[in-house]
């Protein structure tokens, strides 16, 4: 796709509590866009007129996959990437799980770069486990571990990434890490 051919796109991945949210908080304090693939799914109720609930939120996910394969996600984020590249050279998406959604983005993104960021399974458990928002016990932060490998098939995008940030230590390590990746990357 010709608007595609002059933007850096990069798609951060990697497993629940490994800091992917923390990456994309990066890119916003650099100024670089950050789009949520999950921010559909409140989109997609509003636009429905629905409350934004966790019953909702399920429901929306598990129907825009059924209508339109386990790409929906992604599928529904390309406009928003398409208008994001009118205005930036440089663009994160926070949040691409599936093998469909990047089978389906590098399609239409050709220069689409995958950023993994990757903790130890007991480290992004502590981390999940102290969270304020939606804590899991570690049991069900593994139980989540296998969900979204088995059933949102996220080890594809996980396995091919072009770039891997390992995020054990501080926040200033990942920062760090992070610069270089720009500094190399983009």
């Amino acid at each position: 796709m010709t608007e595609f051919t002059k933007i850096k796109i990069v798609a951060i991945v990697g497993m629940p509590g490994a800091g992917k949210s923390k990456a994309a908080d990066f890119f916003l304090a650099k100024g670089i866009p950050v789009l949520r693939f999950g921010d559909q799914t409140d989109i997609g109720l509003k636009e429905l007129g629905k409350e934004v609930n966790e019953v909702n939120e399920r429901w929306y996910r598990e129907s825009i996959r059924k209508e339109l394969g386990m790409a929906a996600m992604a599928i529904k984020i390309e406009p928003r990437i398409r208008e994001a590249a009118k205005t930036h050279t440089i663009i994160a998406l926070d949040g691409l799980y599936s093998w469909e959604e990047y089978t389906y983005l590098i399609q239409k993104i050709p220069q689409l770069t995958i950023l993994c960021i990757f903790a130890r399974p007991q480290l992004r458990y502590e981390r999940l486990r102290r969270r304020k928002i939606r804590p899991l016990t570690p049991e069900e932060a593994r139980s989540r571990d296998f969900a979204e490998i088995e059933n949102l098939h996220k080890g594809g995008p996980i396995a091919i990434a072009d770039h891997l940030i390992k995020n054990e230590t501080t926040l200033t390590d990942l920062t760090r890490e992070l610069e270089r990746f720009i500094a190399v990357a983009i």
